[in-house]
């Protein structure tokens, strides 16, 4: 059975104008011109220093001759003006759209305007952009729920800005950068990360045995603070942790914690820890 939840939380940006590509190519982590070949990418807004800013999945609409994008309703007030600040002479455009966004997963894809892939997992399933012909027929809390199961990183819940480098939350394990397409604001840290292997805190799934306590409590190996919870549903979460730290006792106040990183994350670990 198709779950299909509305995400009130997410809003939807349309870029305009002849030069919406390269545009766009030259400020974000992934490699726009494969929207010409696929129908969404997702994708990260960084500082100049390679921090992240926003992220977003890039939906290809070339019926209406634009790129989408489905962002969190909170970043879009600071996401929009700051893209424009590099528009320059571009004939570009970016404006609200007031379209829907609906997450879907399951067995098969639901009905509606837009309906494309989520990039960063086959288990992840689709996102809905405009209206949908399928009844809703679960939460958001459901989605964040089957989110954390799989692994997955949102930037919104689970990056600081400012701060988080992309690879500490597997944008380049969720097919979230392109390493090949050139330069684009921030590219230089993000790939001299890659490079130097100076990955020293990731992203991972928790569980606990009761529900875990709420986004920002610190992570504690014994007496040693190793980092925070970030999403939290239920009894599992994801926090933000040093990589030494992952298979040791934690905990976060009083509830013990295990590591159980999704099967991705745990294979690209693996030759790190073997090592």
């Amino acid at each position: 059975m198709t779950k299909l939840p509305p995400l009130p939380d997410r809003t939807v940006l349309a870029v305009t104008g002849e030069d919406r590509f390269t545009f766009l190519q030259g400020l974000v982590s992934n490699d726009v011109t494969a929207l010409q070949t696929q129908p969404s990418l997702w994708s990260a807004f960084l500082t100049a220093q390679g921090k992240y800013l926003a992220d977003f999945f890039m939906v290809a609409d070339p019926a209406h001759d634009r790129i989408l994008l489905d962002c969190d309703a909170a970043q879009a007030a600071m996401l929009a003006p700051r893209l424009s600040r590099y528009r320059l002479r571009a004939k570009v455009a970016i404006a609200p759209t007031g379209l829907a966004v609906h997450a879907a997963w399951g067995d098969t894809p639901p009905q509606g305007d837009l309906v494309v892939p989520d990039p960063r997992l086959p288990g992840a399933g689709w996102r809905v952009i405009g209206a949908c012909a399928t009844a809703a027929n679960a939460t958001p809390a459901d989605y964040h729920a089957h989110r954390i199961a799989q692994g997955l990183t949102d930037g919104a819940h689970d990056c600081e800005a400012d701060k988080t480098l992309l690879l500490e939350a597997n944008f380049e394990l969720l097919s979230g950068i392109s390493w090949t397409k050139g330069c684009y604001m921030g590219q230089e840290l993000t790939a001299r990360t890659r490079y130097r292997g100076l990955v020293r805190r990731r992203l991972v799934r928790v569980t606990a045995e009761t529900d875990l306590p709420p986004p920002g409590t610190p992570v504690m190996q014994g007496e040693k603070p190793v980092g925070d919870l970030r999403s939290v549903a239920g009894s599992q979460g994801l926090a933000m942790l040093r990589t030494e730290s992952f298979g040791q006792p934690l905990h976060a106040g009083a509830v013990a914690l295990t590591t159980t990183p999704a099967p991705w994350l745990a294979d690209a670990l693996a030759p790190a820890a073997e090592s």
